[in-house]
């Protein structure tokens, strides 16, 4: 019977390329960048890698649609390399890819990489696929910020949230990411906003604003993973271990009868309760230190609070409100900016939100640097809100 991967595997080295209007760099030198942070880190030589996972959302970075871009670019000698993709969890599919590969024992060193370029596709937002026959019965909005607005609405009236105590609490969300992000040298938007500029900046999709609204961006990101025991034998002390990395993708349950009201997220719900028990983690609120989590959309973020059950039904305003998931809260979210100040190149935010977590557990965060975290969290989640993937990974210090 499986038993999961808690502690079987140790990130022993990551690297992120800097995120923003990348226009001076290709796919291959956002790869590299990363890459040779995170070699550097692991203070390993590229011959030790067994196997490589190369995440990009985009079908032709130049060379096709296979693992040949990444083991061109870094010069890999000649080992095996997987392209990924499965929507914005993209990023967390190749570090599950690798972390999976050590696990069981196939490789002994494995490395994850993610990139995208979206700057250079010509679309002011994601790239969107044509809608189709059917699409606009299910999805009238036709938009990413027009899916998510719904899901607002959806949360304010099931919950019976006032339109105005709502906007705040999705404003004061974009107030403090930003606030984490100005601290973040790597952050592709690097200026903090006030609760007035946010409630009163151009609507995009009632109730988001633009500041409510995540930016484009270019970046990549990279983890190399090994045993633990390899990495003490390498000397790395202070191991940061994976305690659980769980996956759920939508049967299409949700936009084909009326068992789903759209205002949480069904994928996101079973991930997390899959990942807390293959983690050891019996009550989130008390026990994960930090997250990074997918927000999009602010409203994202703040309906996440209650699928990952550190708030409760209904509470997540209060939550918000309150300041529990700020810098200087129980649960900071987003410390290091999220996909509000470093913006969404698919195929790298989920590698680049591990990244912070790992900083974090190390004490190698800098300004941002929270007191001794003990266990991190990564949501993403890609898709329209009634058909998505959610990825849930919990990593954290040996032991705890």
């Amino acid at each position: 019977m499986a038993t999961g991967i808690k502690d079987k595997v140790a990130i022993v080295g990551m690297g992120c390329s800097k995120f923003g209007e990348r226009w001076d760099s290709g796919p291959e030198e956002l790869m590299v960048e990363a890459y040779l942070e995170a070699m550097q880190d692991a203070g390993i030589e590229p011959t030790q890698i067994d196997a490589a996972w190369f995440s990009t959302h985009i079908d032709d970075i130049g060379t096709g649609k296979g693992g040949t871009p990444l083991s061109l670019a870094l010069r890999l000698p000649n080992i095996a390399v997987t392209r990924v993709e499965n929507f914005c969890a993209s990023g967390s599919e190749a570090l599950r890819g690798a972390v999976y590969a050590v696990a069981s024992g196939a490789c002994d060193i494995a490395l994850a990489v993610g990139v995208e370029k979206l700057k250079d596709t010509g679309y002011g937002g994601l790239p969107v696929g044509n809608m189709g026959t059917l699409n606009p019965q299910w999805s009238p909005s036709g938009s990413a910020p027009g899916n998510f607005a719904q899901l607002a609405s959806a949360y304010r009236a099931k919950h019976g949230v006032a339109k105005e105590d709502l906007k705040r609490a999705i404003a004061h969300v974009s107030v403090k990411s930003h606030a984490n992000g100005a601290k973040n040298p790597k952050a592709h938007l690097r200026n903090e906003v006030s609760e007035e500029q946010v409630m009163n900046a151009p609507m995009i999709a009632e109730p988001l604003g633009l500041f409510d609204c995540c930016g484009v961006s270019d970046g990549a990101a990279a983890a190399i993973v090994t045993t633990p025991e390899i990495a003490k034998a390498m000397g790395r002390k202070d191991i940061v271990t994976v305690k659980a990395m769980q996956l759920s993708v939508s049967n299409g349950l949700e936009s084909q009868h009326n068992s789903w009201d759209g205002s949480y997220f069904h994928t996101a719900r079973i991930a997390a309760k899959k990942a807390y028990k293959e983690g050891g983690i019996d009550n989130p609120r008390e026990q994960v230190s930090m997250m990074e989590v997918h927000d999009c959309f602010s409203i994202t973020e703040l309906v996440t609070m209650e699928d990952l059950f550190i708030s409760p039904e209904g509470g997540a305003v209060k939550d918000v409100m309150d300041g529990f998931y700020d810098s200087d809260g129980k649960v900071p979210c987003q410390i290091d900016g999220g996909l509000k100040c470093f913006g969404h190149p698919i195929g790298a935010s989920g590698l680049r939100m591990a990244y912070e977590m790992y900083l974090q557990l190390q004490g190698r965060a800098g300004e941002r640097q929270l007191p001794n975290p003990k266990i991190g969290l990564t949501h993403n989640l890609g898709g329209a809100p009634s058909q998505n993937v959610c990825s849930v990974t919990i990593i954290g210090a040996e032991g705890a």
